[in-house]
């Protein structure tokens, strides 16, 4: 297995993989339970370490490297060179500190490291003098520090993951690379840029979260002897968002339904200049499933939007008074406002009359930095409804709407936002994080770089809009819209355009259930 940049390493197959993400605090309080409720704390490190040394004999190198930290990290690591070994590999283990230091669980698998069954020598790793080391080996193995390290490499340290990612050698992660956040998927300084990551029991923010997930190459799950009863004891924050996520509560088309009982989406147009935007939404809005979407645009708009749309219908609005007439029928159940509206007070009048209805919102682009300089108003708006709002913001126009929410990460900025807004948020990226008013954290996997191309975020804002007019709950709409936006661009492929989005709807639609029996 060759060494690959962090733009060509293979990602996992997320859709095979439990829903909930661990903190480190939390993976620390499921093997504190597991060890309670009496297995050993060393079985659960043998069976870790059993993990890593299984990953590490499919790279078929003869020469390991491992790099061993002070903690149950390291232990991993030693337990896993010694098991490569008595496999016949030549293992030289570096340890980070002094093995008087060790403790616990590492002691023991220090002890048995370098007992009867391997008589080498284990090496001193000198943080000062790191960057120094002979990394000279077919394979590094990376058991330094894992998912508990909150602050960044430094020193020797730093040196030493640089001239490791810059040497002709791959790297595996054990837990998660050293030098990320494994509660954010930030990185201080420097990290070691894995090819292949070995983690436990459950993924860790920090394998889902840029940039830390760009470093941890393939990520493998292994079970250590955790028991999934465990997880009632912890208060998860974060799931990742697969289908297994929302597929449930998807809306399922009744045998005897009708284009109302699908749910009625409207659309609110920007001016005849720029009305592309819209139709990309309302289009996704529809092959979605909603049974009807309509685009509210005033009257030259209506005539541009006339010329290209025909199972969308148009309704003339001239302003925020008509859209108020419009919702009204309480057979419109989601309105989406934003895309190219145009910036200023006329888009913050819509804007508030669509926040007056009993309507679901979905609040893009546009609709949010009208009211970037002051949000007060609108998120006072947001908190007086019952009927659920979503925020859709990428980094930027995140950034402008709460200037002060920096730092900890894009779960935590994602939750603060929540908390301000009374809203739900869709904090866009290659990494989207869906958060809502009652905790619920999800993260995106699945869109692949060609996403980002311009109007994806339109026809984002349709499809959630679109779920939310069948009946879907704010957090299961804005999550399912999320999986299937990057599924449509996965499905697609390189070269893809905007436009191109809502044609494969229907395909991923048709890969679950989507009829009641």
């Amino acid at each position: 297995m060759t060494k690959k940049s962090a733009k060509e390493q293979k990602l996992c197959n997320y859709e095979d993989l439990p829903i909930e993400v661990l903190t480190p605090a939390e993976m620390g309080r499921a093997d504190s339970i597991t060890i309670e409720t009496g297995t050993a704390g060393y079985d659960l490190m043998v069976a870790a370490g059993r993990a890593v040394a299984d990953k590490a004999m499919t790279f078929r190198a003869t020469r390991i490297l491992v790099l061993a930290g002070p903690g149950n990290n390291g232990g991993d690591g030693l337990v896993a060179a010694r098991m490569l070994a008595e496999a016949g590999r030549t293992v030289r283990v570096a340890l980070l500190g002094h093995p008087e230091k060790l403790s616990g669980d590492a002691a023991t698998a220090y002890s048995d490291y370098t007992g009867a069954l391997h008589s080498d020598p284990v090496e001193t790793l000198d943080p000062d003098q790191a960057g120094q080391f002979d990394i000279e080996s077919d394979l590094i193995i990376d058991a330094l520090f894992g998912a508990g390290l909150t602050r960044g490499l430094a020193g020797g340290l730093a040196e030493l993951a640089e001239r490791a990612n810059q040497a002709d050698v791959p790297i595996l992660a054990v837990d998660l690379p050293s030098g990320v956040d494994g509660a954010t998927g930030e990185i201080a300084g420097q990290a070691f840029n894995a090819q292949c990551t070995v983690t436990f029991f459950r993924l860790k923010p920090g394998h889902l979260l840029y940039p830390g997930r760009a470093h941890c190459g393939e990520t493998h799950l292994a079970q250590i002897g955790i028991a999934e009863p465990v997880l009632r004891e912890l208060e998860i924050g974060c799931l990742l968002n697969t289908r297994s996520l929302w597929q449930s509560d998807f809306p399922r088309i009744a045998g005897d339904a009708h284009k109302y009982t699908r749910g009625h989406a409207l659309v609110v147009s920007g001016p005849w200049v720029n009305t592309g935007a819209a139709r990309l939404a309302a289009r996704a809005a529809l092959r979605s499933g909603a049974g009807l979407v309509t685009v509210a645009a005033d009257t030259e708009a209506a005539r541009v939007h006339a010329t290209h749309l025909t199972a969308i219908m148009i309704r003339d609005c001239n302003g925020a008074a008509d859209i108020s007439t419009i919702l009204e029928d309480a057979r419109f159940k989601a309105v989406a406002i934003g895309p190219a509206a145009g910036l200023g007070e006329k888009t913050c009048n819509k804007v508030m009359a669509c926040l007056g209805s009993e309507a679901s919102v979905v609040l893009d682009a546009d609709a949010l930095m009208s009211f970037a300089e002051d949000p007060a108003e609108l998120f006072q708006a947001i908190r007086a409804r019952s009927a659920p709002v979503i925020l859709t913001p990428h980094a930027g126009e995140f950034t402008r709407l709460f200037p002060d929410c920096t730092g900890g990460g894009k779960l935590r900025r994602a939750g603060e936002a929540v908390a301000r807004s009374g809203a739900t948020v869709v904090f866009k990226g290659p990494d989207t994080v869906v958060a809502d008013p009652t905790g619920q954290r999800s993260v995106g996997v699945n869109a692949p770089p060609w996403l980002a191309t311009a109007g994806s975020g339109d026809v984002l804002a349709g499809i959630i809009a679109g779920l939310l007019a069948q009946g879907m709950s704010a957090f299961q709409a804005a999550s399912a819209a999320v999986w299937m936006h990057g599924q449509a661009a996965t499905a697609y492929g390189p070269g893809l355009t905007a436009d191109d989005l809502p044609d494969q709807l229907p395909a991923i639609l048709r890969s679950f259930c989507i009829l009641d029996d």
